[in-house]
């Protein structure tokens, strides 16, 4: 989910601070995904990044079909059409923007999506109640 610069997340405390991922520059249209380390139900799993239209988005790098990461190689997320995100194992392919699956076994599943903003340069990842942050 993408928020104007400054917007509270909705439902979540305001103690809960965004958490830097990189700079903006770092996340290119159709490129390579940015994965980063998260915790869900008390086991590490990875977040990723992408740039769609413009836009950044993040979603919990476990395809809808069976929870398994999608990038066979390290950030490789997109089809090599650029158009769709797709996991490496099953060949589900997703909306960038959505994380609706429109061709696969998990059709019409979706990814599930993190919220990411970008501002002053940044982009960055607010945790939820089911994805927090990696302990380091």
């Amino acid at each position: 989910m993408n928020r104007a610069p400054g917007t509270p997340t909705p439902d979540l405390p305001q103690d809960r601070p965004d958490i830097a991922l990189c700079a903006s520059g770092d996340v290119s249209e159709r490129g390579k995904g940015l994965r980063f380390p998260v915790r869900v139900g008390g086991s590490d799993a990875t977040g990723f990044l992408i740039r769609y239209h413009g836009a950044v988005h993040a979603y919990l790098n476990r395809c809808a079909h069976v929870p398994t990461e999608m990038d066979g190689l390290p950030g490789d997320f997109f089809n090599s059409g650029r158009e769709l995100l797709m996991c490496a194992i099953h060949g589900a392919m997703y909306m960038p923007d959505s994380g609706r699956c429109i061709v696969g076994p998990c059709n019409g599943a979706r990814l599930y999506k993190l919220c990411a903003v970008e501002k002053d340069g940044r982009i960055f990842w607010t945790p939820d109640d089911y994805v927090r942050p990696a302990i380091a």
